[in-house]
């Protein structure tokens, strides 16, 4: 439950920095990004997996990139039904939607299903040879 509730935060973040970093996405506050976060966190588990078999023929052909589009209309979705999260157009969304993925997944790279930072110890155990 506690990594749910980190990443849930960690996508607040990258909603943050998309706004910060985009012209045309604005975010009235905290609750407004953590409101988006709940919002898209729920459109990408239950309508994503649905839109992307519908599209599966389109991804496979544009080689994943299509990916990017479903990824950019939910953000335009979680931008109609949040009050203080908003959108301005599709470039507009498919630029944010690709700095969202891209921050949060680099923040989330780094916290396991618990919800703590893990990392990896690596020790030389002589040639070329890691544990």
């Amino acid at each position: 439950m506690r990594g749910i509730l980190v990443r849930w935060l960690l996508l607040a973040i990258a909603i943050f920095v998309a706004a910060y970093m985009i012209d045309g996405i604005r975010v009235a506050g905290f609750m407004s990004a953590v409101m988006a976060a709940a919002v898209l966190g729920v459109l990408n588990a239950f309508l994503r997996p649905v839109l992307l078999i519908l599209t599966l023929p389109l991804n496979i052909l544009t080689l994943g990139l299509f990916t990017f589009v479903i990824n950019a209309i939910l953000l335009m979705m979680a931008s109609g039904v949040i009050g203080g999260f908003s959108v301005d157009g599709f470039g507009t969304a498919l630029l944010g939607a690709l700095l969202i993925s891209l921050v949060s997944w680099l923040l989330t790279s780094f916290i396991n299903e618990h919800g703590t930072v893990q990392y990896i110890d690596l020790r030389h155990k002589g040639a070329n040879r890691w544990e």
